[in-house]
Formats: C-alpha cells, sequence, structure tokens
C-alpha cells in the first residue's frame, strides 16, 4: 500500500491569549489620560467581542490598542470581522467584532478549488471546518502549504496535524 501524507487546513486563535490581550487593553485604557472618566469598555461574549465608548474616536482608539495587543500575542488580525458602529444605551457607541473559529463552507470550497487548479496529485476534501489535505510526497504537500500561504482567502490559516502514516 502507498504511504500517505496529509495536513489539516484549521482557523482557529487562542482564547486564552485573546482574554489576555482584553485585560491589558483594559488597563491601559484605564490609565491613559484620553480616556479617564469615561466609559469605554472591551467584553468577550461567546463568539464576540464587544467594544463600547463615548464617541467613534474613542473607539476607534481602543480598537487601536486592542489591535496592538492582539498582534503582540500573536493573535492574527485576520481572525477577526468587524460590524460597524452602532448607538447604544446612555449615549455610547458599540462595536461587534466576531471571532472567526474553523474555516466557512464557501472559503473551504474556494481552497479546495485553488488546490485541484494548481494541477498537483493531491486531494483536498472538506470535514466539517477543516479542509484536510493528503498526497503520497511530503514535497508535493509542502509546495501546497506555501503555494496558499502566497493566495489571500481573507481569512486566518494555520496548517495542523501534519502526518505521514
Amino acid at each position: 500500500m502507498a504511504q500517505q501524507n496529509s495536513f489539516d487546513i484549521v482557523s482557529e486563535v487562542d482564547r486564552a491569549e485573546i482574554v489576555n490581550a482584553l485585560n491589558q487593553t483594559l488597563k491601559e485604557v484605564h490609565q491613559r489620560f484620553d480616556f479617564k472618566g469615561s466609559a469605554a469598555n472591551v467584553e468577550l461574549d461567546d463568539k464576540d467581542l464587544v467594544l463600547s465608548a463615548e464617541d467613534d474616536t474613542k473607539l476607534r482608539n481602543m480598537n487601536d490598542i486592542l489591535q496592538q495587543k492582539l498582534v503582540r500575542r500573536g493573535v492574527p488580525l485576520k481572525a477577526f470581522s468587524y460590524d460597524d458602529s452602532e448607538p447604544a444605551a446612555g449615549g455610547t457607541v458599540r462595536q461587534r467584532a466576531h471571532i472567526q473559529q474553523g474555516i466557512p463552507q464557501e472559503k473551504a470550497k474556494e481552497i479546495v478549488r485553488f488546490i485541484k487548479d494548481t494541477k498537483v496529485k493531491v486531494q483536498a476534501a472538506i470535514q466539517g471546518d477543516v479542509v484536510r489535505v493528503t498526497g503520497r510526497d511530503r514535497d508535493t504537500l509542502q509546495d501546497i502549504i506555501a503555494k496558499l500561504k502566497a493566495k489571500d482567502f481573507g481569512i486566518h490559516m494555520s496548517f495542523t496535524n501534519y502526518r505521514s502514516n
């Protein structure tokens, strides 16, 4: 039987690192002079971040601080999709940032189509929110990884579960 090698394409972020970045952001926001006495806050819901502040300027500034902290902690910014800011209670504004966990179905189909268009002898299969790529040769799998990294699909992708059977 021929040897099969495989790897998984996933889109995951470390929730603990997000919590750490949130705590650092809140600490800096509460210490900064331009946020003194403001009701600026960042919360972690089930799958969303909720940013709230008095006005759009403070909301943008707090978002910049949050993004700096996320990058320092190694959390990719592509894993977040932001809604527009909306008015909230008490004359404040609120913005939701959705945390992407797993590859959406349409993006997974796009990734599989891209892999098939490369004409390399590998198989790509969608397994829930993961895309598994299998092939005989490790070099071809590494070539596929390099091509996927070079193309921007608009989502965060990491390559895990690299196996040789």
